[in-house]
Order: structure tokens, then C-alpha cells, then sequence
């Protein structure tokens, strides 16, 4: 975000299982909300487009099935070198 003289960084996130975060931008305003299952807004953060400078979604890396039986409670990562 745009602050005058610096920016600033705003972190939306799922906090629980099963949320999902969404974005819409509408009249000049982007909305970003928190979502349940259900579709129920859990809380929404609202921003003046032209003040957004970037938008940046980084989706959950999904596990297969053979990941999930010896999963050790670290998060995934691309490289299993690292």
C-alpha cells in the first residue's frame, strides 16, 4: 500500500481450516475477505485501489496421498533439496 512517503504491508490470511481468502475489486475499492465453507464472510479488509500497489496470492501447496501418510507437520516445500 501507498502511505504518502512509504508503504505499507497488510497480510490477509485463512486462519483456520477450511477458510479461504477472496478478493474483488469494486468502485474503486479492493475488498479482500475472509471466507468459511459455507460462504459466510468471516471479516473483510477494504483498500483504495489506487493506493494498492501490488497484490500478491500464494496458494497452499497441496499434499498427494503418499505425502499425507508421513507427513511430519512441516510445510511442503518445491525443492527436497533444501
Amino acid at each position: 500500500m501507498d502511505a504518502g512517503d512509504t508503504t505499507r504491508t497488510y497480510e490477509v490470511v485463512a486462519s483456520r481450516a477450511g477458510r479461504r481468502v477472496e478478493t474483488a475489486v469494486r468502485r474503486g475499492v479492493v475488498e479482500v475477505s475472509e471466507v468459511t465453507r459455507s460462504g459466510t464472510v468471516v471479516r473483510t479488509a477494504r483498500f483504495m485501489a489506487n493506493r494498492v500497489l501490488a497484490l500478491v496470492e500464494q496458494p497452499v501447496p497441496r499434499e498427494d496421498s503418499s505425502e499425507k501418510a508421513g507427513h511430519s507437520g512441516r510445510p511442503l516445500r518445491e525443492d527436497p533439496e533444501t
